[in-house]
């Protein structure tokens, strides 16, 4: 007997159920690798008395490729001492989200210049090894070697639902700087369901042993959670870990308070629209849900950085609704923040989204989109608090 066309809609709920239970499951039980020594972040200890001022010193737009109409999701990397580009962009850009034809995209920032470099397609479809039809959320680290690795979200069939996490690698000293310079490493392997439903989105938490941990997330429908993914020094996953107990809880940004203790500050998609938090106090081992902060969030990704002064930065979308406004706040414990400055405005219906922020050269640099048209830019000095 075939279902009748009124009782498809509930069969396909159910259906969609059973699988996130099942990849619930898989998570809860974890995948773990051989015993790791215990994580710890590379963290300035000095803690100061009052967060240090901004002052904005530049700010632009990164080049887009030819003919691109539509940008997002930017990720800055900083490139090590000596190299000569400071910082590298990627992001995602082509005619549309989740087209065909997106690629991500990246350009370099030359060490001492404001002027970034022509930008060039260094992932699209035709670079992976496998089915995929949407490219998205470029997140990008560098080894010990100083190798530039990317984690890209792909989809095939099923839309973001049925996202993966593809790890890349540079593939040699030259490709870096050269259209599609980056070779698949592996599909994560994070739930045995063909690895679906899992996406990327924030900068990685460095570790004392060269290795870092990568925030990641689970999201199907309402079942949506924070994973900690946990990585060695030469590039190889180790373990997975949830990171909140709570769901509804998308994007995680991973902020060091001291080497082993961390938070998580999230993009909230409940309707308390708060930014949601995690911590964990025993170097990610075991996390916890924390209180949500006292800041709005309306339903958008947020992103932090420690200075080396042990100022706490914050970029986000500082409103109940909207993408029209974005902040700079500061805090020094993590839990009390303070707006420190309006870093761009805009009409009903603007959109200035998806932060990413780095300390380089003794400055702080902070892009985002604009309009889903371009990557803008903002440079910072930053003052210390006076005593």
């Amino acid at each position: 007997m075939r279902p009748s066309a009124n009782s498809l809609p509930r069969i396909r709920r159910y259906l969609i159920a059973g699988v996130a239970c099942c990849i619930l499951l898989a998570i809860e039980v974890g995948w773990r690798g051989d015993p790791l020594p215990p994580a710890q972040a590379v963290v300035h200890q000095p803690v100061p008395t009052a967060p240090s001022q901004l002052v904005r010193t530049a700010q632009g737009h990164i080049p887009m490729p030819e003919g691109a109409q539509s940008a997002h999701a930017c990720d800055l990397l900083v490139m090590p001492e000596g190299h000569p580009w400071s910082l590298m962009a990627f992001w995602f850009s082509g005619s549309r989200e989740a087209a065909p034809d997106v690629q991500i995209t990246s350009a370099y920032l030359p060490r001492g210049s404001d002027s970034w470099s022509t930008a060039y397609y260094a992932v699209g479809r035709q670079d992976l090894d496998f089915g995929s039809t949407r490219l998205g959320n470029p997140v990008a680290w560098l080894d010990k070697q100083g190798r530039v690795h990317l984690f890209v979200v792909t989809t095939g069939l099923g839309g973001w639902a049925a996202a993966r996490i593809v790890h890349l690698r540079q593939r040699d000293a030259q490709s870096i700087a050269q259209p599609h310079g980056f070779e698949v490493q592996q599909v994560l392997p994070l739930s045995w369901l063909w690895n679906y439903s899992h996406l990327v989105r924030s900068t990685p938490l460095p570790l004392k042993d060269g290795g870092m941990v990568l925030p990641a997330y689970f999201e199907m429908g309402h079942p949506s959670f924070p994973i900690a993914l946990r990585f060695d020094a030469d590039g190889g996953m180790r373990s997975i870990t949830r990171m909140a107990h709570s769901q509804q809880m998308l994007q995680p940004a991973l902020l060091p308070l001291s080497e082993i203790h961390w938070l998580a500050l999230m993009r909230d998609g409940s309707p308390q629209r708060r930014i949601r938090v995690s911590q964990t106090v025993d170097g990610g081992a075991h996390w916890q849900d924390a209180p949500n902060l006292d800041l709005p969030n309306p339903d958008t990704s947020v992103v932090t950085l420690r200075l080396p002064d042990g100022t706490l930065l914050l970029a986000h979308n500082n409103l109940p609704q909207g993408r029209q406004a974005l902040d700079l706040s500061t805090s020094i414990d993590g839990v009390h923040w303070q707006q420190a400055m309006a870093v761009t405005r805009g009409g009903a219906g603007a959109e200035y989204s998806y932060p990413s922020m780095e300390w380089v050269d003794q400055q702080m640099w902070l892009s985002y989109t604009d309009q889903r048209h371009q990557i803008a830019w903002q440079r910072f000095a930053v003052v210390p608090a006076k005593p």
